[in-house]
């Protein structure tokens, strides 16, 4: 009895993917409304309910999608390790940025009038949403591949 189990458990292991032509499907149909929405959400954090956060775990969600329908290790060589980093930098860089330029030319932090632009707060907004929606699409994608990772390496268990 011992035997089958070691028998079911090591084939459970090497196996824990399994090809739906379904779910591939749809979600190579869905994918891209799902992305479109998380960047309709992003950019009407504005002005309507909604906003960066929210927008990047939909966007974010995009890549979880892309794993569960073609495999997590095909969807982690597509994405690369990269990817995440970079869209997390970008964010990072893109709100600090537009923080720190306003006490350049003379304003608070964040203090969108100060750039002199017309309707700079609605843009400044937009950007800092936008922003924030990279940060956390990344952050959904990065930690969707290490606890994938995770739990196969240990079997869930940290070190």
């Amino acid at each position: 009895m011992n035997d089958d189990t070691n028998e079911v458990t090591t084939n459970e292991s090497q196996t824990p993917y399994v090809e739906s032509p379904i779910i591939m499907a749809t979600v190579r149909i869905i994918t891209p409304f799902v992305f479109t929405f998380g960047l309709f959400i992003m950019f009407h954090g504005a002005d309507t309910s909604g906003g960066g956060f929210q927008g990047g775990v939909i966007v974010g969600t995009v890549v979880l999608m892309l794993g569960i329908a073609f495999g997590i290790g095909t969807t982690r060589d597509w994405v690369g390790p990269k990817l995440p980093v970079a869209l997390i930098s970008i964010g990072v860089l893109a709100f600090l940025l537009t923080g720190v330029g306003s006490v350049i030319l003379g304003g608070g932090f964040l203090e969108y009038s100060a750039y002199g632009i017309h309707h700079a707060t609605k843009y400044g907004i937009e950007f800092v949403e936008l922003a924030i929606g990279l940060i956390v699409s990344g952050i959904v994608t990065g930690l969707f591949f290490v606890i994938a990772a995770g739990m196969r390496n240990s079997g869930g268990e940290t070190v």
